[in-house]
């Protein structure tokens, strides 16, 4: 396998793994059963959905992937 590729791939895996413990992390502090939430019954005031923020950090990460994609392993790079 050239450099490249074992680049390519180590980083794109190292930022799904970041993206699904964000994801993870987040969502099971929002609707889970513990606190602070409370399954958002207890202070529904002071709630905030996480979805956003979660759709964002997943949209810069599929760049980054795109990224690291056109200079690592594109047919059109002049390496």
């Amino acid at each position: 396998m050239k450099p490249k590729a074992i680049i390519f791939w180590v980083s794109t895996i190292a930022i799904v793994v970041f993206c699904a413990y964000v994801n993870f992390t987040n969502l099971i502090e929002t609707y889970g059963s513990g606190p602070p939430y409370y399954n958002r019954t207890t202070n529904m005031d002071k709630w905030q959905s996480p979805v956003l923020y979660l759709v964002l950090i997943n949209a810069v990460s599929l760049v980054a992937i795109y990224v690291i994609y056109r200079f690592t392993l594109a047919k059109n790079n002049n390496n």
